[in-house]
């Protein structure tokens, strides 16, 4: 009888000893034989003759493959969080999603990641993951951010949230594309949409000036937003699924 170990979609697993990667269990209902079972061996009865009732012959069995493996889960989501500690990111996904992640006004709230399922319209969502912020220095060991970016690694698209409130865009955005790119080349080259978060935090007038910021190494303006207020939340929501449908079209063709 087949034994069979069902593992969540997302799931990877590797050659304990070499590191291979055996199967990438990227869709659900994937199936790979892991090892093949042994073969029975037959006892001495089956080689019994009239002559030979009780024959000291038995033909032994085939031992079943054994080798150690590791199993690796990475989440799967159409959108990634990026971000510093404290950026917002953990009041964003609670307010366009139902995840209830750990929120307070002090860096490293979130330690795990968090997934949310986003709804658009009546009938379509798409899933959100929140990982702990990223600081410089994270591609060496430094915070917790590191350890959970392989989590955003199958998202299509990054959303960075930078504090508004932060006195150089540039540098941010820089030292956060930074660390990606030191973890892995192809997780840097995702699509990315820049929001700034907790705009509450200003007047009106202010924020007018704001909107018209670039930031250096980001194509096009950043958005402005507020999770606090919900300012600017929903039109954010429609760009990201607007960019998850385009790059649904360009993975068909």
């Amino acid at each position: 009888e087949d034994l069979i170990i069902k593992v969540p979609v997302g799931t990877i697993i590797r050659d304990a000893k070499t590191g291979k990667v055996i199967i990438d269990v990227d869709t659900a209902g994937k199936t790979y034989m892991m090892a093949k079972g042994g073969k029975g061996g037959k006892g001495n009865s089956n080689f019994a003759t009239p002559v030979n009732r009780a024959p000291r012959y038995a033909e032994p069995g085939k031992p079943g493959q054994s080798f150690s493996v590791e199993l690796e889960l990475k989440l799967l989501a159409d959108v990634g969080l990026v971000g510093f500690p404290n950026a917002g990111k953990s009041t964003f996904i609670s307010v366009v999603s139902e995840a209830k992640p750990k929120i307070a006004d002090y860096p490293f709230t979130t330690l795990e990641p968090n997934l949310g399922i986003v709804r658009v319209g009546d009938y379509d969502s798409f899933t959100v993951a929140d990982i702990p912020g990223i600081i410089e220095g994270a591609s060496d060991g430094k915070g917790l951010g590191i350890q959970f970016l392989k989590h955003i690694e199958r998202t299509g698209i990054l959303l960075f949230l930078i504090d508004i409130t932060s006195e150089n865009y540039d540098a941010d955005f820089a030292t956060l594309n930074g660390e990606l790119k030191k973890f892995s080349p192809a997780l840097a080259k995702k699509k990315k949409i820049l929001a700034l978060s907790k705009a509450d935090v200003f007047s009106d007038e202010e924020l007018a000036t704001l909107q018209k910021v670039k930031v250096k190494g980001y194509r096009g303006k950043p958005v402005i937003i507020s999770s606090a207020t919900g300012y600017n939340i929903e039109p954010l929501v429609k760009r990201i699924w607007d960019e998850i449908k385009e790059n649904d079209k360009k993975t068909k063709i």
